[in-house]
C-alpha cells in the first residue's frame, strides 16, 4: 500500500492502519517502513477490530486478519475485502480497482504524525527483510512440491512473497 499511496489517495481515500500493537510499535513500524500512513492502535480491539469483525477466531493471540474496509465520507462502508489469516493480504490491484469505482474526488493525506517510537520484541529490522522473505518463499515452494494440492495457494503466496522483496528492495535502497 505504501508503494501505491498515491494512487490510492488519486482515489479519493486515504489509508490508515490498524492494529493490535501498541502506538510505540506502531510508531516504530511506520519510521522503519518509511509509510506514508499513520498505523492506529486498537490494542484492546474495542474501537475497530471488534466491531469491524476482524478477529481472527482461529489465531490464540487474538488478533485481526488482514482487511480493507472502505467508509465513504458519509460513513457507508462501500468496500471489504479481508483475509483468511495474519499470512494472507489483500491483493492492491483488487483494492485500488473497488476504489476507482467509488467516483470520489481525488484527495491527498498528510504525512503521520509519529510519537515515542519503540520497536516490538519480534520486530523484524529492514535489512533483514528481503534474505527473511526470500527464505520464507523457499520454504513455501517446498511445501507446494510436497503438498501438490496445495499447489495453487503456495503459488500464490509465492507472489506475495514476490511483492514483498520487491517492496523490501525499494526500501534498502531509499534508506541508503
Amino acid at each position: 500500500m505504501a508503494q501505491r499511496h498515491d494512487e490510492i489517495t488519486a482515489t479519493g481515500t486515504r489509508v490508515y492502519g490498524i492494529s493490535v500493537d501498541s502506538p510505540e510499535q506502531n510508531s516504530a513500524l511506520v519510521q522503519n517502513l518509511m509509510l506514508p500512513f499513520p498505523i492506529l492502535s486498537d490494542s484492546d480491539r474495542t474501537h475497530v477490530i471488534g466491531p469491524y469483525g476482524v478477529i481472527d477466531a482461529l489465531d490464540r493471540r487474538d488478533i485481526a486478519r488482514p482487511a480493507a474496509i472502505v467508509i465513504t465520507p458519509e460513513g457507508v462502508e462501500a468496500f471489504r475485502m479481508h483475509s483468511r489469516d495474519y499470512a494472507d493480504r489483500p491483493m492492491e490491484n483488487t483494492i485500488i480497482e473497488a476504489l476507482r469505482e467509488l467516483e470520489l474526488p481525488a484527495t491527498s493525506q498528510p504525512l503521520p504524525q509519529l510519537g515515542p517510537a519503540e520497536p516490538g520484541p519480534h520486530a523484524l529490522r529492514f535489512t533483514d527483510m528481503v534474505p527473511y522473505y526470500r527464505g520464507a518463499r523457499f520454504a513455501v515452494h517446498a511445501m507446494g512440491i510436497r503438498f501438490p494440492e496445495a499447489r495453487d495457494e503456495a503459488d500464490a503466496y509465492m507472489a506475495q512473497l514476490d511483492r514483498y522483496i520487491a517492496a523490501a528492495k525499494v526500501l534498502f535502497k531509499a534508506k541508503q
